[in-house]
């Protein structure tokens, strides 16, 4: 079976997975808190739900939409970006492609561009899923790691000693999942004359989190800073995280015309198009008022990094500290917590040391497993303050003792 169905050993999304487990453990009468969350705490925009309940009026919003998406809100997506990025993403180059949700960008962006035996570089810490989506595709993923004491940021040196001959794809995350930071202005500028050298290379801009910064400054792109990179560039996006509508599955890919062509060819034959009633709501939504929808999000993901920020001031470790300033997560290395001594293994031990947290604390974190990084977790931060600064509380008891 496994040899003629090649899927069937694919595991499941391991946050979708710690989610469910901590939902039952609550269930159970526990108290539990859920930092493994990729989404926030908070409803959609009332104007977009306000938005939908009016589509529900029209015929159409149950209908068919074309293959890449309703045209209106492609456009409308193209003009954001534009408009955020201050480039010129004109219609007769670029082209947007609308699916369900950015995973779905992702991997149909993959599908188009990997062949086997082709390679893809990582930036370690990474989103699991990337890892997954490349071995799918019957590339192979090549990890450039980092380190706390960058605020996990891969130099692009190391980035540059990883590149081959079958080097076809290299995925930027900023703001980056897990490590909750966005990439400094002199990175993207070295990382855009990386790839102005190597002229065979595309790179994946991931920006799903590029709505949610809550330190200054905001992040720049390395197409920016040489607009001809955006013809091998795929910028990803969707809603799920800056209109906190991680349910409704609208993600996006803008690219060449060209390669939106593919994209939408794979589309028709995988999923067809996306959820009409969702992208007529949202040609509806004005977009100019989603600054304003973020202002609590971002005060409070701000509140509980500094929560976080005052108990390793607390516990005289802020050493092993670094600062957060965009999406939503923290990512703990482990293994420099006094309560690391106690493992006497060697090796990866994310997982273990992680049931023995939710165990003993209650506080549910991912295993740095998922993200390429040994001996490591990430939090989110995401859930009430106080709730948040409980968390810690015993989190860092636990770590500490």
């Amino acid at each position: 079976m496994k040899e003629a169905h090649g899927f069937l050993s694919i595991e499941e999304s391991i946050t979708l997975h710690l989610n469910s487990k901590v939902k039952k453990l609550a269930q159970s009468g526990h108290k539990v808190f859920n930092l493994t969350s990729g989404q926030l705490n908070f409803r959609p925009p009332l104007d977009l739900i306000s938005a939908i309940g009016k589509e529900l009026n029209f015929l159409k919003s149950f209908q068919y939409a074309p293959n890449a998406g309703l045209e209106e809100l492609r456009e409308k997506f193209l003009l954001k970006k534009s408009k955020d990025r201050s480039l010129s993403l004109e219609s007769t180059s670029y082209d947007c492609v609308i699916s369900n949700g950015s995973k779905q960008s992702l991997f149909l962006t993959m599908k188009a561009l990997l062949k086997p035996g082709d390679e893809v570089i990582l930036l370690a810490p990474f989103w699991g899923t990337y890892f997954k989506l490349i071995e799918l595709c019957g590339a192979k993923p090549i990890i450039v790691d980092s380190h706390l004491y960058n605020s996990f940021t891969a130099s692009v040196e190391d980035i540059e000693e990883k590149i081959t001959k079958k080097t076809k794809l290299i995925i930027v995350n900023s703001p980056n999942n897990p490590a909750g930071v966005h990439y400094s202005d002199d990175w993207m500028k070295s990382f855009a004359f990386l790839l102005e050298k190597n002229s065979n290379l595309y790179c994946i801009s991931d920006e799903v989190y590029e709505g949610i910064i809550y330190f200054d400054p905001d992040p720049k792109y390395f197409y920016q800073f040489n607009k001809n990179l955006l013809k091998r560039t795929i910028i990803i996006d969707g809603i799920s995280k800056s209109f906190a509508a991680t349910g409704l599955r609208i993600g996006y890919a803008i690219c060449s015309k060209e390669l939106a062509q593919i994209l939408t060819a794979l589309q028709s034959q995988i999923s067809s198009a996306p959820n009409t009633l969702i992208q007529s709501a949202l040609i509806q939504y004005d977009f100019n008022t989603l600054e304003e929808f973020k202002v609590p999000i971002k005060n409070s993901i701000r509140a509980c990094a500094s929560i976080l920020r005052d108990a390793y001031a607390q516990y005289n470790i802020s050493h092993n500290w670094y600062q957060t300033t965009s999406g939503f997560y923290y990512f703990l290395d482990l293994s420099k917590f006094s309560f690391f001594a106690r493992y006497n293994k060697k090796g990866d031990l994310s997982t273990q040391i992680c049931d023995d947290i939710l165990e003993k604390t209650g506080v549910a974190l991912v295993p740095g497993t998922f993200f390429g990084k040994s001996n490591c977790a990430r939090m989110s931060l995401t859930i009430e303050e106080e709730a948040f600064r409980e968390a810690i509380e015993l989190l860092f008891r636990f770590l500490e003792s």
